[in-house]
């Protein structure tokens, strides 16, 4: 139940970046939504699994430096976190594209915060 829950916050936050931002899509940019599912689903895994690295690593860091940076650094590796799924999404030959630094910074914003939101809502940590 926890992996569903997890795939469900992901691609959740995705579905809701990819619709507020423009530089963040899933292909056929003007295909119907149902076409959309299987790479928004692909996706997810590959950003929840890229996360899932990341984050033990982003535990180690202090407090205080989080503090300090007014929470720019975690924005910043959420981006990247959030171009290197595009990338590796455009490597499988999956339909999701991210166009560059700023959509993906806006997006990782998004995703934050509806990742955060939806686990609220499921209960999960």
């Amino acid at each position: 139940m926890r992996f569903v829950s997890w795939l469900v916050s992901y691609a959740v936050a995705l579905a809701v970046a990819a619709w507020l931002i423009g530089g963040i899509w899933f292909l056929p940019r003007q295909g119907d939504w149902s076409e959309k599912i299987v790479p928004l689903l692909i996706t997810a895994v590959i950003l929840g699994a890229i996360s899932s690295f990341v984050k033990p690593v982003l535990q180690l860091l202090s407090l205080p430096f989080i503090i300090l940076t007014l929470g720019l650094f975690l924005l910043v590796i959420n981006a990247a976190m959030l171009m290197l799924a595009g990338w590796l999404a455009q490597q499988l030959g999956v339909g999701f594209r991210v166009s560059g630094f700023w959509p993906a910074l806006w997006g990782s914003l998004i995703i934050t915060v509806v990742t955060w939101v939806v686990d609220g809502v499921l209960g999960e940590d």
